[in-house]
């Protein structure tokens, strides 16, 4: 089973009903407030990962050394206590407030696969092979595929995805995640809001803390989808809705960056003062990061770091 990360129109605390007037074309008019109706996410007794997690890296396709660096970077974040508030440690530390959690993740192997042996169109079946690359307990493989890899659903339904699999003996589960590099295929859709998006209110795109759209991107999506995996690894941990499209502990909080957040703005974020990019979180080696709000237990609200 697998559990997909889709692109959505975000949402916020307020919900901004819009309509349409025919004789501007596109001009919205500000009708209403909804007030939206507390979020639960639902614990469904099942096991959440914890302790120290080993991340695997599977990158599949092209993908330069400064990409690299900029994704393990966040990874390592995720565990460091040397960066300064907002960090990207205290976004994970969230996760620790799910019952039976508390993971550390750890930077384990990385495997290149510069050659595209799969060719450059794959199905989840192929991303299930790539993760099997590395037969582990208790860690978590991640593929990532390059900017001119195409995905089953890439850009049409979902921007990254995790699931579980059998490991040889087929008597324990192992949890693997994709991403896909959003950069020339769908920026609008899997790196908003380093784009324009293509439907939805067009606010200027924000400036790439890291310089780069798609790599922001999928960091963006990544931190969804590593949040997922440890809070519902195995389709009977915490989410909302049905168990074949479940909202997870940061899918839920889907376009939400920042105090203020409402459908086609981010919320208020913080920017460097020199080059003007966009984050809310510090990570380690100086690295700056957006990063999604999390839904919190304690409060039952989603929670961003600014």
């Amino acid at each position: 089973m697998s559990f997909i990360y889709r692109f959505a129109i975000p949402l916020a605390i307020l919900l901004l009903c819009c309509t349409i007037d025919p004789a501007v074309g596109t001009a919205r008019k500000l009708t209403a407030l909804v007030e939206q109706q507390p979020l639960v996410l639902k614990y469904h007794n099942g096991a959440l990962l914890k302790g120290n997690i080993t991340v695997n890296l599977i990158w599949y396709g092209e993908f330069t050394p400064i990409q690299r660096s900029i994704i393990v970077d966040f990874i390592q974040s995720l565990n460091s206590r040397r960066a300064p508030l907002p960090s990207a440690s205290s976004w994970w530390k969230t996760t620790e407030k799910y019952k039976g959690g508390s993971s550390t993740l750890v930077v384990g192997k990385q495997i290149l696969h510069p050659a595209y042996t799969l060719g450059k169109l794959l199905k989840t079946s192929h991303l299930v092979a790539l993760a099997n690359k590395v037969n582990q307990l208790n860690a978590i493989n991640v593929v990532l595929t390059a900017k001119d890899v195409a995905v089953d659903g890439f850009c049409m339904s979902r921007c990254g995805t995790h699931g579980s699999t059998r490991s040889a003996n087929g008597k324990t589960r192992m949890a693997y995640v994709w991403v896909g590099n959003p950069e020339t295929q769908c920026p609008g859709q899997c790196a908003w809001p380093f784009h324009q998006p293509i439907y939805g209110p067009q606010t200027p795109p924000l400036v790439a803390p890291n310089g780069d759209v798609g790599v922001d991107g999928m960091i963006i999506n990544l931190a969804t989808v590593l949040a997922g995996t440890v809070t519902n690894p195995f389709n009977n941990g915490y989410f909302q809705g049905p168990a074949t499209a479940p909202l997870e502990a940061v899918s839920a909080c889907t376009g939400v960056f920042g105090t203020g957040a409402y459908p086609g703005y981010p919320g208020q974020v913080l920017v460097e003062k020199t080059t003007g990019a966009s984050y809310n979180a510090n990570g380690v080696n100086g690295r700056k990061y957006l990063l999604p709000a999390m839904w919190d237990p304690q409060t039952s609200a989603c929670k961003s770091l600014v």
